[in-house]
């Protein structure tokens, strides 16, 4: 939902109603992820719940939805193109009124996701509790409620580590916050912040991949120790620009499992004390650019350095998969390929040469 968040918010702003639907679960090959949303107020809609397929049915319970209701949207036995989808898939979508009235929380939210304060937004979708009833969940704090005490204090405690990891999804519960049962279920949206993309090494390459790591949803930060290369008018896609020695500035900044570093500085005094640093951090990701002459220089040098194997085995270099790229801009979309492989577990093969879903477990 974060995507349509600026335009909802200025309908919720001027006290306007209007519908929300938002993907909650998925099976099969759903062409959208759960928290995927579409917003409907007359004839305006933004964003998407399905990339075409459901989108007119939709759009019409949306426009004169009155209460909360979880509706499932799957392949049509006598047309697959009538309502359902012709991918396979099947969808489950909460489509819900919006208003102040209704949602007092959104601004409060909307704030929170602009500051990068992580937020989660728990909802009941279906069983005993009340469809639609909703309770906010910061590290420190929770609004709202589910309907009952306990309830709101186990999806608290999930919600946060849901938050933690940057997930979102269904949880199942008792209708009292039993963690055995499941009769009751609760869609869990995390407002995380934005992973984080380092990239270091102030060069052309450094440009592309600025830009295509903010187009895939990265906090892009880009380091160099030269002052003359490193500037906000070279790398304007980059959310910041850092003037300092690379190993100085990465020792000085919290990583996490999400975090992505990209050392394309391919100059040993740069690169070995970087590394040094960065394969001691929990990076999910860690590559760095050269030749494979360069990336071997690179292996022994930080051997001598006192890297442990079991840390350079955590390297990605040469960086990216094999596409063939040549330019910048090439070489920038074979790293968001294998960022993008990694994060969801793909093979790296043409589609064509493989079978089965097309669209992995998530």
């Amino acid at each position: 939902m974060r995507d349509v968040l600026p335009e909802i918010m200025r309908w919720w702003r001027s006290g306007l109603r209007f519908g929300l639907a938002t993907v909650v679960s998925t099976f099969s090959s759903a062409p959208r992820p759960p928290g995927a949303a579409m917003a409907v107020r007359g004839d305006e809609v933004v964003g998407s719940v399905s990339g075409g397929c459901v989108e007119g049915a939709v759009f019409e319970l949306a426009s004169e939805v009155e209460a909360p209701v979880l509706q499932r949207y799957g392949v049509s036995d006598d047309d697959a193109f009538a309502v359902g989808l012709t991918c396979g898939g099947i969808i489950d979508i909460l489509i819900e009124p919006i208003s102040i009235e209704t949602y007092p929380e959104m601004g409060e939210i909307y704030r929170s996701v602009q500051r990068h304060e992580p937020v989660a937004v728990a909802t009941v979708i279906d069983g005993p509790g009340v469809i639609g009833a909703r309770r906010v969940i910061w590290p420190e704090r929770s609004s709202g409620t589910l309907g009952v005490a306990r309830l709101d204090d186990a999806v608290d405690d999930d919600a946060k580590g849901m938050l933690a990891q940057g997930l979102t999804g269904v949880r199942h519960y008792g209708g009292h916050g039993e963690r055995r049962l499941d009769e009751l279920s609760v869609f869990v949206q995390s407002f995380a912040p934005p992973p984080r993309m380092l990239v270091f090494g102030a060069i052309d390459f450094a440009a592309a991949v600025a830009r295509i790591g903010k187009f895939l949803g990265y906090h892009v930060t880009v380091c160099d120790a030269r002052p003359v290369f490193a500037t906000p008018k070279r790398f304007p896609d980059a959310d910041e620009v850092v003037v300092r020695w690379p190993h100085d500035y990465l020792a000085t900044q919290t990583v996490d499992e999400r975090t992505v570093i990209c050392v394309l500085t391919h100059d040993p005094k740069f690169d070995v004390p970087l590394l040094e640093v960065a394969l001691k951090t929990d990076a999910g990701y860690i590559g760095a650019m050269g030749s494979r002459r360069t990336h071997e220089d690179r292996l022994d040098r930080l051997r001598e350095a006192g890297v442990q194997e079991e840390q350079l085995g955590r390297l990605r270099s040469p960086i990216g998969l094999d596409l063939g790229a040549r330019t910048p801009e090439e070489t920038a979309v074979s790293i968001a390929a294998e960022l993008i492989q990694l994060r969801w577990g793909g093979t790296g093969r043409p589609l064509t040469d493989t079978e089965g879903r097309i669209h992995g477990e998530s």
